[in-house]
């Protein structure tokens, strides 16, 4: 006898990545020879390699999770449902690196191997890690022929900041932004997601030439030899501008903490303050390219600090219990601005332009996902709320944080 697996309900190899979010799973019969009943028993479990992943079960959509299932197939071929999750505190390092088995007693029926792909802490990565992530922003970038020149774009004029800055949509706008990015990253390499920059704790190894690299004394950024962001190009320039205003072995001074960030309210107008501090403090403790909102996407440094801006939402919403659009505190708008308001779509992916839209959309629909639907190609304000499908399950938006369970 034979099972087939399914992860995220489907045979497609590259849908094999989950996060902390529930993912759910098929299995059925595929080849009943040696079966004699009508149905037949089998247990689920996961095995993980040296340093991989670990992942739990369950039967349904809701419940506790475990370590094993048993589940009963119809040896007519009909599929059965689960789920199963990454275990919080044992995210994967590479892809394939933890399996999904099935066995009848003990002979193994099936197997299929997944990643639990989680963003990390960017100072903490393995080599292999930060070196996959290095490799997929630079053929994304493409020496400044590439896609990586969209994502500049939607940031480099007074119109397009409005859409995502200054006025509540600032988070969920941001959200959307990394999760177009990440995925465009995963279609170079599947296992890669976005690592964040922890900016009130002491990060040296992200300012190192094999990693975004380290100033000289006028900003100009170094790379070693061997790093391919040496040929990072955008806006026709070549190479990266960033002075830091502070010893980069050390955290930027006059940052709100973690702490102190997340203890600013249990309403997300309170919370928004931290788009001022720490957010727009972590951004000028530098000179060069990321002081200004207009160019600060052009150094890739960007990235790493938003999604830690994104982490600290996310960590908020854990606390607080605010993932809920229907909660008034989770979200509120106060605002009369398109894009600002839950029920609004999102520029660029909606491709409105003109009017208090910018002229043109660059980057087209947001990216999508073998893994998950949401959300969607054109994603309101409220889709980027309860990205862990706390409150709906099919909002799930396919990432996670490696501190942050749900």
């Amino acid at each position: 006898m034979r099972v087939e697996l399914q992860i995220n309900n489907t045979p497609d190899e590259k849908a094999r990545f989950i996060a902390w979010a529930p993912a759910p799973c098929r299995i059925r019969v595929s080849d009943p020879s040696g079966t004699s009943s009508p149905t037949v028993s089998v247990t689920i479990t996961g095995k993980s390699a040296a340093g991989g992943g670990a992942i739990v079960f369950r039967k349904a959509a809701s419940g506790t999770f475990a370590s094993t299932i048993s589940l009963t197939l119809p040896t007519d071929g009909t599929s059965v449902p689960f789920f199963v999750a990454g275990k919080f505190g044992s995210p994967s390092t590479t892809a394939g690196d933890v399996t999904v088995e099935a066995r009848t007693g003990t002979t193994l029926v099936g197997s299929v191997p997944l990643m639990v792909r989680i963003r990390k802490n960017a100072n903490t990565l393995t080599t292999a890690e930060r070196d996959r992530f290095v490799s997929a922003l630079a053929q994304l970038n493409n020496q400044g022929t590439g896609r990586y020149q969209d994502f500049c774009d939607m940031h480099a004029t007074q119109l397009s900041l409005d859409q995502g800055h200054g006025a509540p949509a600032f988070l969920p706008w941001h959200r959307a932004y990394l999760l177009d990015l990440e995925r465009e990253l995963q279609s170079f390499d599947p296992s890669v997601t976005l690592p964040y920059w922890r900016f009130d704790q002491a990060a040296a190894n992200i300012f190192s030439l094999d990693f975004l690299g380290a100033a000289d004394s006028i900003g100009t950024v170094q790379f070693s030899a061997g790093n391919p962001l040496r040929f990072w190009r955008t806006t026709g320039v070549p190479g990266i501008n960033r002075r830091p205003l502070f010893p980069t072995a050390s955290a930027p001074p006059g940052l709100r903490t973690e702490t102190q960030t997340l203890d600013l309210g249990n309403r997300y107008a309170l919370f928004r303050e931290m788009e001022f501090n720490p957010h727009g403090s972590a951004h000028t403790s530098f000179g060069g390219l990321i002081r200004n909102p207009a160019t600060a996407p052009r150094d890739p440094l960007f990235f790493l600090l938003h999604c830690n801006v994104d982490r600290l939402w996310a960590k908020w919403q854990k606390k607080n219990k605010r993932f809920d659009p229907a909660v008034a505190a989770s979200f509120e708008s106060g605002a009369n601005d398109p894009g600002h308001n839950l029920p609004d779509t999102m520029w660029p992916w909606n491709g409105v332009t003109g009017g208090t839209r910018p002229p043109t959309a660059p980057g087209g629909e947001l990216a999508s996902s073998p893994c998950v639907n949401a959300p969607g190609p054109s994603p309101r304000v409220r889709d980027s709320l309860d990205f862990q499908g706390a409150i709906d399950p099919a909002a799930v938006m396919g990432f996670g944080y490696d501190d942050t369970a749900f």
